[in-house]
């Protein structure tokens, strides 16, 4: 079975890196939505929209995820999903989830989710920057690589 990349695709910033890399390596994408998003019209790409029910895009891709494909998502307890269902998993940001660093990850967000129901004002992540996007686009093409052996 060939490898195949699943978007967690509402609030991804990287779909245009995603497209050119998959399109270089011939590798077929899904692109998850609860919305209907414009995609580029090619056979290789696969627009998927969900019902607007919770989590319904979460479901579809970890219900999808295998050893095979490669994951992307800034979703945490997504990414915990599909590496337990043997998924490579990258944030936008090219940094990879793996089983050794998920729980830490998990714990991070509950804590944070505590802190902000308690009211305190602690900031969202750093904006998204051209080293972030340099960074996935190597980490996605190194991860297809590997799957590709």
């Amino acid at each position: 079975m060939p490898p195949r990349i699943l978007v967690d695709a509402d609030a991804c910033p990287v779909k245009e890196e995603i497209y050119k890399v998959a399109f270089r390596r011939q590798v077929a994408v899904s692109i998850v939505s609860n919305m209907r998003l414009r995609v580029p019209e090619h056979p290789l790409i696969e627009r998927i929209v969900v019902s607007d029910a919770f989590d319904a895009a979460d479901d579809w891709i970890a219900e999808q995820a295998g050893p095979r494909s490669v994951v992307i998502t800034a979703d945490i307890l997504l990414a915990d999903r599909c590496i337990k269902a043997g998924a490579v998993v990258l944030s936008p940001t090219g940094k990879p989830f793996t089983t050794a660093s998920i729980g830490g990850a998990v714990a991070t967000r509950a804590i944070m989710a505590d802190l902000r129901a308690g009211g305190d004002i602690i900031g969202g992540p750093a904006p998204f920057s051209k080293t972030d996007r340099s960074r996935f686009l190597q980490a996605l093409d190194e991860a297809l690589v590997r799957l590709g052996r």
